[in-house]
């Protein structure tokens, strides 16, 4: 196999199939470092919306309108907080994913940058994040305060129907529930896993993986939380290391949350409504094989059913170096395992990257001329139409796949 592929590279022709994508630069005034996180949605009327990250000054949500290509800002975190902060004191990013809720409202989260040498000279502090919500319809944002003082927001998710906003707060993982009504925080007690987000189910009751690798669930009618053990083949799932940073959507059936760790790409299918003292998963196996694997909060659902994923592993196959990122799906209906293939930038003068400035190393070419992804993706989409979006760093990049949309 391994001489089969060499010979393939040498002859030009990639050993392995291409995802095409078209790439969007994310607007540069809004990120410093080339640099944004998972924080990617959907709203009602079609329209992206995405989180930037500008380290030591503010953060920004840019929307992004599929149809005509077009990008603007909605929401600058200082002006709507009446900040002017700066350094490690400012609102440098939104790295929730963000969260759309029944009204249409997009909610993201606050965070710290990263405290420079003068920072830690001058005894900077950072105050702490806002959980905040842009309203499309009216194009106004609003404040939900802050959480907990001296903590960012990793995450925010809306239940509306019933008058709660969940959140979890870094460095330290508290889960917080906010009373809509009341309009004020609660904290619901177990410490949650870094990187936790809260899935809600079709009954209204909150889950999060704690930092033991347990499942935690608030139900919102008792006001009650309870913690139980998952377990995977009639073993007790476990934490390996620091790099087992769990990203997990909910399927339309309001009870199957299908899980994927940064550093396993094994698909986990974990059942929300267990009864007993136990909660029951079902592991459906590996999604790719490859050394070094890495998925980066990039596993949705679309609109069919169809998990997709993304993880990049080490480039063994002899035609290239570096890094490769696969675009991987499951269908529930059969339980038919799938590679797509590689992503593939179909625009590659999206970017001057002869500028060779900084923070632009974040793609390289294949023997055949394809421009690719080399060091990280950050999110992935499915939008109601089936296109699937994914952001990459450096450039900090949208890449737009419509290969998987159905039929009109």
């Amino acid at each position: 196999l391994g001489s089969l592929l060499f010979s393939a590279g040498a002859e030009g022709k990639a050993p392995f199939p291409y995802v095409k994508a078209t790439a969007f630069h994310v607007m540069p005034e809004t990120h410093s470092d080339e640099s944004g996180y998972f924080s990617l949605s959907e709203g009602l009327d079609g329209n992206l919306h995405i989180g930037t990250t500008k380290y030591g000054h503010n953060a920004y949500l840019v929307e992004f309108d599929p149809r005509k290509g077009q990008q603007r800002i909605v929401l600058d975190a200082h002006r709507s907080l009446g900040l002017d902060t700066k350094g490690y004191a400012a609102q440098a990013k939104l790295h929730t994913r963000n969260h759309v809720g029944r009204s249409g409202k997009v909610y993201v989260g606050s965070k710290q940058g990263y405290a420079t040498e003068e920072d830690k000279e001058k005894n900077i502090q950072y105050p702490g994040g806002y959980v905040l919500a842009y309203d499309p319809r009216t194009g106004e944002v609003e404040s939900f305060g802050m959480p907990m003082k001296g903590q960012g927001v990793i995450d925010v998710v809306s239940d509306e129907l019933r008058g709660n906003l969940y959140v979890v707060t870094c460095e330290d993982q508290h889960w917080m529930r906010y009373d809509l009504a009341a309009r004020s925080y609660h904290e619901l007690g177990p410490m949650l896993t870094p990187y936790a987000t809260t899935l809600v189910d079709a009954k209204g009751r909150a889950h999060a993986i704690t930092r033991d690798f347990e499942l935690a669930e608030f139900n919102p009618a008792t006001g009650k939380v309870r913690t139980r053990p998952i377990m995977v083949g009639g073993r007790k799932w476990t934490r390996a290391n620091n790099h087992s940073i769990p990203t997990w959507q909910i399927a339309a059936d309001g009870r199957t949350a299908y899980l994927i760790l940064m550093n396993d790409p094994s698909l986990l299918a974990i059942d929300l409504a267990s009864k007993g003292p136990t909660v029951k998963a079902t592991s459906h196996g590996k999604m790719i094989k490859g050394s070094k694997p890495d998925s980066r909060c990039a596993l949705t659902i679309a609109p069919d059913g169809t998990v997709y994923t993304l993880v990049r592993v080490d480039n063994e196959t002899g035609f290239g170096k570096g890094y490769l990122h696969y675009l991987l799906s499951f269908q529930p209906k059969g339980r038919k395992m799938r590679n797509h293939g590689v992503l593939a930038v179909e625009n590659p003068d999206f970017f001057d990257f002869s500028r060779k400035k900084k923070w632009t190393h974040g793609y390289h070419t294949l023997p055949d001329g394809t421009l690719t992804p080399l060091h990280a993706h950050m999110a992935l989409l499915a939008a109601r139409d089936g296109t699937l979006y994914a952001t990459i760093l450096y450039p900090f990049t949208l890449l737009k796949i419509e290969a998987f949309k159905p039929k009109a």
